[in-house]
């Protein structure tokens, strides 16, 4: 009876420690990270970076963090290693009740594109600057000449946004060059001429003037007659004739 008593308890024993055992696991194994979710909210407008890039990025980071205890996962690291690429403009990383982590990222957005000898690049909107990607481009206006970093974040930016903001001029310039002095010139998508600008001051009333030329004169002319509209005088419009 006693031997029967003792294989009985063995038993029990063996199993209680089986079912601890499983029962540990697999809480530790609930704790643990199961999936990374990424998701690239404006992948469909703009192409700079893909979910592989971020995963490839975490990983050389050693931030991956699937598989990794929930409560050592730190979501803010996690913001800032993607944030150093510089074609992202906002990431938000967190954790989901059903164990994975989930980031959503938005790209910048390009509003000029600087090709010149003292760089290649584009300007975003917020007035930093941002790589040239080799898997998508942007259709922004282009700047080329003697372009000083300092004059792409400052005046040509407030340029770029003006006439993004403003359909007309947004879809009639085309290129921007600028000279050795600052001066600049325009080239127009309508029209076979040169659009000399001068300094980037008062620009707005300086094209304001323009498009009332071109609704009052050019309909008179046509689009051919000059192959220099400068603007650079102020309240002037001089015009040389081709």
């Amino acid at each position: 009876m006693v031997r029967i008593v003792s294989i009985i308890v063995a038993i029990l024993l063996f199993c209680y420690i089986v079912f601890v055992s499983f029962f540990f696991r697999e809480s530790r194994q609930k704790d643990l990270c199961r999936d990374l979710q990424v998701v690239v909210v404006d992948s469909l407008d703009k192409h700079f970076v893909s979910e592989s890039d971020l995963v490839s990025l975490l990983k050389n980071a050693d931030l991956n963090p699937i598989k990794k205890p929930m409560n050592e996962i730190n979501t803010d690291r996690i913001e800032n290693e993607l944030l150093k690429n510089e074609m992202i403009a906002r990431v938000e990383a967190y954790k989901t009740p059903s164990g994975m982590i989930k980031l959503e990222v938005e790209q910048k957005i390009p509003i000029l594109r600087v090709i010149s000898p003292r760089g290649n690049y584009y300007v975003d909107n917020l007035g930093s600057t941002m790589p040239v990607s080799r898997r998508y481009v942007a259709h922004v206006p282009v700047v080329s000449g003697y372009v000083e970093k300092e004059l792409a974040v400052t005046d040509l930016y407030k340029f770029a946004l003006f006439l993004q903001e403003n359909d007309f001029w947004n879809n009639q310039i085309e290129q921007i060059y600028v000279h050795p002095d600052n001066e600049v010139e325009l080239v127009p998508r309508v029209g076979n001429h040169r659009i000399v600008l001068g300094s980037l001051a008062g620009y707005e009333e300086k094209l304001d003037n323009l498009r009332l030329f071109y609704e009052k004169a050019i309909p008179k002319v046509g689009w051919e007659k000059y192959g220099i509209i400068n603007l650079k005088y102020k309240d002037q419009i001089v015009c040389t004739k081709r």
